[in-house]
């Protein structure tokens, strides 16, 4: 199996902090970028030196996936999942943690699969009570966590479990480098979210949401702007609730497309029947409810539908992450976004403040947060005067509709939303620049480049000379690695042409 570059330095990135006393270290690497491919590697480089492994998985099509992958590398390896034969006395196991969790923890049929590296695929699940059950019985052994989106739904880091981030490149690298692509934002047909609860996790409570969101009016835009924007694309449909899915499946075949529904209570069989449809293009859109959050992996797939609101940003990530592979003839992806996640929560491949450690990332939540509590504008439809916080039309007097009372939905034609236009994709702060100047400078310093190569980096990406940072060094990143990285191909290539 032939690796790119940055799995290659992801998995010695890995492999360091291990051999540093690291024992549970999270890699972190966007959707599409081939985490089953460097867990593999770290497999086979694992059994080469006589080790055991139990790679960890939370859904059937995961586990086919590491499987299917491990049998090409010529890794010989058991199943421990309902419906599969036991091959127990070899050396790797790839195990569903449902599966695992009955036969092994809550039950005894059982014995817990002998391990010393434990390798958690979507790794960003690992806090839910069954999974920790099993994490916790390895303590004592190698945790590799694998992730897009290391945080908890409530936006707090994963440091109660994994105790070093390793960062491979990010999603605006591997789009320049054309292992991913390009994104198109399609919004908003935002429905009035005012006053529903949140959950635990800070998201929208499922019951409250569902009576926002699925009105005739509502999945009638939804098909409509799709009809406008990308009907001759493959889609996925991402619903509030399997009434919500039925009904956007139901108006998508009225009008005569192939649309099939899915979720978590879907026949087994079945399901893998309707993927198999929609892998091969029989199907052509999939609304579905969480099932095709993750672990879906078509990349005929252009089009991302989200019918559905979400602060949840490992979420949207994910949701939004179904459409990025590159595919032959796909030139882009399309989020068609009715429900202001790309308001709330940014662009695909602006960067995350990542991070095992709770507070940066409470504090990205509080700042959206009180974001979201400022007064929104409101267009008077009489005058059009734009004016926010009053009941009444500064100008013209016109009484705005109260908030206790329902708010129209009308059809309304989706706008493509440009970078510059996302309230959530804000600029690098001081502190954030600094950073990378720093680590620009540490770089230079490790390499024996000339300092001047970091100011001209810093400007390539900032459009500004780091005149007013500090010339202090620091220890580069993977990420900023990755960036000098592609900035010099880039270089390179301008030079040759």
């Amino acid at each position: 199996m032939k690796l790119r570059d940055y799995q290659t330095t992801a998995i010695s990135s890995i492999r360091s902090t291990i051999g540093r006393g690291n024992k549970k270290p999270i890699l972190v690497s966007p959707t599409g970028s081939g985490k089953t491919a460097m867990g593999t590697e770290i497999v086979r480089l694992a059994i080469a030196k006589g080790s055991r492994v139990l790679f960890l998985a939370p859904r059937r099509e995961l586990v086919y996936q590491a499987s299917k992958t491990f049998s090409a590398a010529g890794i010989n390896h058991g199943i421990i999942m309902a419906g599969e034969p036991m091959n127990d006395w070899l050396p790797v196991q790839i195990a569903s943690f449902d599966t695992l969790h009955a036969r092994g923890v809550r039950g005894d049929k059982i014995n817990m699969p002998k391990a010393d590296i434990v390798i958690v695929d979507e790794a960003h699940l690992s806090v839910a009570k069954t999974r920790k059950d099993i994490i916790e019985h390895y303590a004592d052994k190698i945790i590799i966590g694998m992730t897009a989106t290391p945080a908890r739904g409530d936006g707090r880091g994963l440091g109660e479990i994994y105790n070093d981030l390793v960062l491979s490149s990010s999603v605006r690298d591997l789009t320049a480098a054309g292992y991913l692509v390009p994104v198109r934002y399609f919004a908003p047909s935002k429905p009035d979210l005012d006053g529903l609860k949140l959950n635990k996790d800070g998201d929208y409570l499922e019951k409250g949401l569902a009576g926002r969101v699925d009105k005739a009016e509502l999945i009638g835009d939804v098909v409509h702007n799709w009809q406008r924007i990308a009907k001759d694309r493959q889609t996925v449909v991402f619903a509030v609730n399997c009434a919500h899915s039925r009904h956007l499946r139901d108006e998508f075949r009225r009008q005569g497309y192939r649309a099939e529904h899915l979720d978590g209570e879907t026949d087994l069989d079945e399901r893998r029947e309707i993927l198999e449809r929609v892998a091969d293009g029989t199907t052509q859109i999939l609304c579905n409810v969480f099932v095709a959050t993750f672990g879906l992996d078509i990349p005929s797939l252009s089009c991302a539908v989200l019918a559905r609101p979400t602060r949840n940003i490992s979420l949207y990530l994910q949701t939004a992450g179904r459409v990025l592979r590159p595919c032959e003839g796909k030139t882009d992806a399309i989020i068609i976004d009715h429900a202001g996640a790309v308001s709330e929560n940014g662009f695909v491949d602006d960067i995350q403040p990542w991070s095992l450690d709770d507070n940066k990332l409470k504090e990205r939540k509080k700042k959206q947060q009180e974001e979201n509590k400022t007064p929104k504008d409101i267009t008077c439809d009489r005058c059009k005067t734009v004016f926010a916080g009053q009941r009444y039309c500064p100008n013209c007097q016109q009484e705005i509709i109260g908030k206790a009372q329902d708010i129209p939905t009308h059809q309304a034609d989706l706008q493509e939303v440009k970078r510059e236009k996302s309230k959530a994709n804000r600029e690098a702060t001081k502190e954030e620049k600094q950073q990378f100047y720093s680590e620009l400078l540490g770089y230079c310093q490790g390499s024996g480049k000339n300092p001047g190569m970091a100011a001209h980096t810093y400007r390539s990406r900032f459009g500004v000379w780091p005149n007013a940072m500090k010339k202090t060094s620091a220890k580069p990143t993977l990420e900023t690695l990755n960036y000098v990285k592609s900035s010099l191909s880039a270089n390179a290539k301008r030079r040759a042409a």
